[in-house]
């Protein structure tokens, strides 16, 4: 595994440095890009001007993504798995036939 290096991202105009190995260099640069953008367009709609305030307005909103996803993920993995369920069932029955 690669030695970790540090690494200086702004978000906000503001930088900040990580250490992150090179393999991590790219997901780092775009996840604080993504970050960057949410925390301007948090800023700009609202009336928040204090960083930390728009970091955790931020933070909310990406937490809520998250579970959406999630549950979409673990909806889509119960539909495949049931899918698979009544496949198999047809098959057994086919070749019982």
């Amino acid at each position: 595994m690669s030695e970790p290096e540090l690494v200086s991202v702004r978000i906000l105009d503001r930088e900040y440095r990580v250490m992150c190995t090179p393999d991590e260099r790219r997901g780092l640069m775009e996840a604080a890009l993504y970050l960057d953008a949410q925390m301007r367009e948090v800023r700009e709609a609202g009336k928040l001007t204090s960083a930390e305030k728009i970091a955790v307005m931020c933070a909310l909103n990406m937490s809520d993504e998250l579970l959406k996803l999630r549950q979409d993920n673990h909806d889509r993995s119960q539909r495949v798995d049931q899918r698979v369920s009544q496949l198999a069932e047809r098959l057994e029955t086919s070749l019982g036939q």
